[in-house]
């Protein structure tokens, strides 16, 4: 096997020679001159010929081990001998080796231009100081510039938005589908900037979206012609948001149900004596008295839902929801936080309670339920004790499913559920005809979803129409207003996975420098980045 010289250990495929090397105490300085073909001059890229003079230059080169390398390279000094060229001389500059006005090797400002890319400024120039290389942050955040951006758009354009501050600035990602990585990024959301992007890049066959008016108003504008393809994720998160409303407006239907099993087959444990007359005065649900009255107060006089938004500073989706019943508002306020841990106890709690007309101790009882095997702490008996006498606790309710775990069963697919929930899903159709059809309604759709049987759309939102509850009559009128979009997401293989993946990884980023830096900079690092493998990019569920 043939010896390995120095050069090729240290500089190789580079046309130099090492002519010496000096060892310091952390600094290893390796002395090169060049032996490449003459050069070109910059200007009118004729070879040269002749030879003006030579000098050193200094250059930083990647650290060996844990030790600083400095080269100090020999380069000539070349006469132009065009008489037409504006420039005298010109010097060399050696392939992989140095390029004009860099201080530090092709190869050490590779590495830290991967590093600025991954880490950004700051952390980038700590790891730096880690790794004995010289590099503050500025001098990082200049390595980094921004790809130009193709004159065409690609063939599958991804379009999404992302949030800079959510529910007040956003952002708009474009991704080439078919490559799985990021055309352009944009500073806003507005279908100006879209449409005028689209102007700027033409070429887009399919664009795929979710359900942003803007998008869709900015495409109809712009790229009239290409297929618009609404995303199979977010029709099923907007199903799932129907489903679970029809299961909020029938809950009482479900309790009164299961309270009426529960007196048949308990009669020993007896009710409270007098049920409370107004829901506890508790943070969430004054703040939610609040905000309803004042979103109301702002409807009477005309107020839009985006301007109510930024009056009150919530998010559009907030203050459609004012449109619910204030009572269902907060009895949902005052579910947000259940006592679960107490929970199987109060029945108990509350008939001893009752038994000793309020004069008992909270202590005895906590003992006492925790010979039954209660695990929680002494405090939360004594604030439900505390309830009790004020009159602002709750009937213990049956054991009924929450809407949310409800809307989940009929969601997943029949084989993914259990027996127990199975059975569970089964007496809740019993028991609620409308759950019952909202549930045939929903697993119909799911299963045009994943067999992309769009061509059975139109059929599926007439059924819709004719007699399901209403928040699925509303779903399937939202589906008729973008009818095409929706067939053609439940007809073509084309979604916006890919497009999702890319914001996730366009959150990482934004949180990692948040406060700290400009869209510029942000926009630079979301291109620059290399893009994540297709699988990667692609790999959320859609049914």
């Amino acid at each position: 096997m043939a010896s390995k010289t120095v050069e090729d250990v240290l500089f190789p495929g580079i046309d130099v020679r090492v002519e010496g090397v000096s060892d310091f105490s952390d600094v290893l300085v390796v002395e090169v001159a060049s032996t490449a073909c003459p050069g070109r001059c910059p200007n009118c890229r004729r070879q040269a010929r002749r030879v003006h003079s030579t000098y050193q230059r200094t250059l930083d080169e990647r650290p060996l081990g844990s030790r600083r390398v400095v080269v100090r390279l020999r380069v000539r000094r070349y006469f132009c001998d065009r008489g037409s060229c504006s420039r005298m001389t010109f010097v060399e500059q050696v392939p992989g080796l140095s390029a004009r006005y860099r201080r530090s090797s092709t190869g050490l400002v590779g590495w830290l231009r991967s590093i600025a890319m991954e880490l950004g400024g700051r952390p980038a120039a700590r790891l730096c100081r880690r790794l004995q290389l010289t590099a503050g942050r500025t001098r990082l955040l200049r390595l980094l510039t921004a790809p130009a951006v193709p004159d065409c758009a690609p063939r599958v354009l991804g379009v999404d938005e992302f949030a800079f501050r959510k529910g007040c600035t956003y952002g708009t990602v474009l991704v080439d589908v078919e490559a799985g990585w990021v055309v352009d990024v944009l500073p806003d959301r507005t279908s100006e900037t879209f449409a005028a992007w689209l102007k700027e890049h033409p070429g887009a066959e399919i664009i795929c979206r979710d359900r942003a008016t803007a998008y869709t108003k900015a495409v109809r504008e712009a790229a009239p012609d290409a297929v618009e393809v609404a995303d199979r994720w977010h029709l099923l998160q907007n199903l799932s948001a129907a489903v679970e409303k029809t299961c909020h407006q029938h809950r009482d239907c479900l309790r009164k149900r299961a309270e009426e099993e529960t007196v048949t087959e308990v009669p020993e444990v007896p009710p409270m004596l007098s049920p409370p007359a107004e829901l506890p005065r508790t943070q969430i649900i004054e703040r939610t008295r609040h905000r309803y009255e004042d979103i109301h107060r702002l409807l009477e006089k005309r107020w839009t839902i985006s301007a109510i938004a930024r009056r009150l500073n919530l998010d559009r989706k907030t203050v459609r929801r004012r449109d619910t019943d204030l009572d269902q508002l907060l009895v949902s306020a005052r579910e947000r936080r259940p006592n679960g841990v107490l929970e199987p106890f109060k029945a108990y709690l509350n008939t001893r309670f009752t038994e000793a007309q309020g004069q008992v101790s909270g202590t005895r009882l906590f003992l006492e339920i925790q010979a039954r095997g209660y695990r929680g702490s002494r405090q939360v008996v004594r604030k439900h004790l505390a309830a009790l006498r004020a009159g602002t606790t709750q009937p213990v309710r049956a054991d009924i499913p929450s809407p949310r775990k409800i809307t989940s069963w009929i969601m997943r697919p029949r084989e993914a559920l259990t027996e127990s929930q199975n059975e569970r899903l089964l007496q809740v159709r019993l028991v609620c005809p409308d759950i019952t059809r909202a549930c045939d309604l929903a697993r119909a759709f799911a299963d045009l979803v994943r067999h992309q049987r769009g061509y059975l759309l139109l059929e599926w939102i007439r059924q819709a129409e004719q007699d399901a509850p209403k928040p699925m009559k509303g779903f399937a009128g939202f589906l008729r207003q973008d009818l095409d979009a929706v067939t053609a997401g439940l007809t073509l293989p084309w979604s916006s996975g890919v497009v999702e993946g890319h914001v996730n990884r366009v959150k990482t980023l934004k949180r990692a420098m948040y406060g700290r830096a400009s869209f510029g900079l942000l926009r630079t690092r979301i291109l620059t980045q290399p893009s994540m493998p297709l699988q990667w990019a692609s790999g959320r569920k859609e049914g």
